[in-house]
């Protein structure tokens, strides 16, 4: 049964992914360097902007060491909360909050896992008037990896155990949804099942990696889905 569902933050919670490309193309400039097309969604989505900056460098021929990676990084976020800060209304997808309302009154705990940094999605949360129904958020700061490796997703995992011990969490019981192939293929590596949004890669790309895909997360079927973990779980203490 699922006990625990795991979002990703950018391009799942908010569509912000506008302003993070053109935050990368900024330090790029001042790097004397320019983003080609199509290179942001194919080395920056769903991974931590560290990792991003480190690849775009490093095809350049720029190799940044760690400290310099982190000033950049660093920089990207103070602009980022300032953009954010500044928006009348924040970019959120519709249909959010009344997921939200079905996974908390189907009893099931809530979680994010991101390649963001803390400091951008507690702004957002606290916003949106979100914070109180996300107390576990495993962060960019918390891990030395990036999506696709699946650390984040297991890090996840064991805060929410430690939160909700009676739980006994297993990642086979934790649902993920991701809008990137990055963030499928880490929830998967981690043993989870993975909804696909189609709000950043469209459908049929999604549907070819995850277990369900919709265009919206509205569209959810929730209930669908813990059928399909309950039937699963009966056929395996039937074994």
């Amino acid at each position: 049964m699922i006990k625990a569902v795991l979002f990703d933050f950018n391009g799942v919670i908010i569509n912000d992914e506008p302003i993070h490309q053109q935050l990368i193309e900024e330090i790029l400039l001042e790097e004397n360097l320019v983003l080609k097309p199509g290179e942001y969604q194919q080395t920056c989505l769903g991974r931590s902007d560290r990792d991003c900056l480190r690849d775009l460098l490093a095809s350049r021929g720029r190799v940044a060491d760690e400290d310099y990676l982190t000033k950049l990084q660093q920089k990207k976020a103070r602009s980022y909360v300032e953009q954010i800060e500044n928006l009348e209304e924040l970019p959120l997808y519709s249909g959010l909050d009344d997921f939200i309302f079905k996974i908390r009154s189907s009893n099931l705990k809530l979680a994010i896992t991101s390649g963001a940094i803390r400091k951008e999605i507690d702004l957002v949360l606290e916003r949106a008037k979100l914070a109180e129904f996300f107390k576990i958020v495993v962060a960019a700061d918390d891990i030395t990896t990036s999506k696709p490796k699946p650390d984040g997703y297991l890090l996840t995992v064991e805060r929410l155990s430690q939160e909700y011990p009676e739980l006994n969490l297993q990642p086979s019981e934790c649902l993920a949804i991701e809008d990137t192939l990055a963030g499928i293929q880490a929830a998967k590596a981690a043993g989870m099942k993975v909804v696909g949004v189609a709000n950043t890669y469209p459908f049929h790309m999604l549907q070819r990696q995850s277990n369900w895909t919709v265009d919206y997360l509205n569209e959810l079927e929730l209930d669908r889905i813990q059928e399909f973990y309950s039937s699963n779980s009966d056929e395996s203490e039937g074994e």
